[in-house]
């Protein structure tokens, strides 16, 4: 009984094609499909510069004490 059977999901199926229709789930399956491949683009996008350039970058910038090669402001203030 806690359990469903292959009949309560068919039911469900049906339930559900009638209240949304195909057309509707077939475009909420692509705008999922989308989302996800978006996704997985912007996390390999990091991917693409290896691991020493992206942290050869960060040190020299903090050696420097700039960021995108502009001076920080609190360096400029007298103190």
């Amino acid at each position: 009984m806690g359990s469903f059977s292959i009949w309560h999901w068919l039911i469900v199926l049906v339930v559900v094609l009638l209240i949304f229709g195909t057309k509707r789930l077939r475009g909420a399956g692509r705008d999922l499909g989308e989302a996800v491949k978006g996704f997985k683009k912007g996390m390999g996008d990091d991917d693409d510069k290896p691991a020493g350039e992206l942290d050869h970058q960060s040190q020299s910038q903090e050696r420097d004490g700039t960021v995108s090669g502009k001076p920080r402001q609190d360096d400029t203030v007298s103190r």
